[in-house]
């Protein structure tokens, strides 16, 4: 066998990068992976992202120490209200931390090759926009047919609220599932609606599937509850994410673990 060449030493930098996992989408955070690319343990006592994007600057949290050569993920929490306006299209990472008890600071760039801040800043800001033509959300009941045993198929309904002011149109072209909740029978739900302000309220039947009957999908999803809504806003195309409340939430689970009738596990087991 021919022998790996040797690591390459350590750059001496402290290295960013933005990842954000089901969970995370969850929470409604992102995180910032820093690499200690030293030769010493780092201790942070404060992180801050900066980016235009944001209105204002963002603080991580779970702050631990990372030794040296190895890789750690820190929480940030994704504000309510972006800069809609803003041009920005990358942020900074500055890290107030300690080495051997000597404090230090340094500012680096933080890589986002997902464009997760693109990608959730984008959706929260046409979330803002709908909100001005109607107020979206999903009921807690969900019904399901027969006696609600294995094979049955769910209904979740969509509550459109207007605000009761006409301008802008809407138009909700399809409903995307999850890896555990499907709206119709491939997954998606060809809603074709089309919303203005001055329409009165309405409540729209969604179908429901178990998208698989496996524990893996049902215990691992951290986004079963998340429904992503492709639309048209004045003719422009954008997606967003709808999520299930607390108590929908439950009856959802609920209903699919009954529509499946048992979940295999990944040796093919039941539970």
């Amino acid at each position: 066998m021919i022998p790996l060449p040797p690591a390459p030493p350590p750059s001496g930098k402290l290295i960013a990068d933005i990842e954000m996992a089901s969970h995370d989408g969850a929470r409604n955070q992102f995180e910032i992976w820093i690499d200690n690319d030293t030769e010493k343990s780092v201790r942070p006592r404060r992180l801050t992202y900066q980016d235009g994007r944001f209105r204002t600057s963002l603080l991580g949290s779970r702050l631990r120490e990372m030794p040296a050569q190895s890789q750690r993920g820190f929480p940030f929490a994704i504000p309510g209200r972006p800069a809609c306006d803003s041009t920005a299209r990358s942020g900074t990472l500055t890290v107030d931390y300690t080495v051997h008890g000597e404090p230090k600071t340094v500012t680096v760039p933080v890589k986002d090759d997902n464009d997760v801040i693109k990608r959730v800043t984008s959706a929260r800001c046409l979330e803002l926009n709908v909100d001005k033509i109607a107020h979206l959300s999903w009921a807690d009941e969900v019904t399901a047919s027969g006696d609600g045993g294995k094979g049955s198929t769910g209904t979740m309904t969509l509550v459109i609220d207007p605000t009761g002011r006409p301008g802008s149109t809407l138009v909700i072209d399809s409903i995307v599932g999850n890896p555990v909740l499907s709206p119709g029978e491939h997954g998606v739900f060809n809603a074709n609606l089309t919303i203005t302000g001055d329409q009165p309220p309405q409540r729209v039947p969604v179908p429901l599937k178990p998208t698989r009957c496996d524990a893996h999908a049902f215990g691992e999803s951290g986004s079963f509850n998340a429904f992503a809504f492709n639309v048209h806003l004045d003719g422009q195309p954008g997606q967003f994410v709808l999520r299930l409340g607390e108590a929908g939430s439950v009856n959802a689970v609920t209903f699919a673990k009954a529509s499946c009738g048992f979940l295999t596990s990944i040796g093919g087991g039941q539970g």
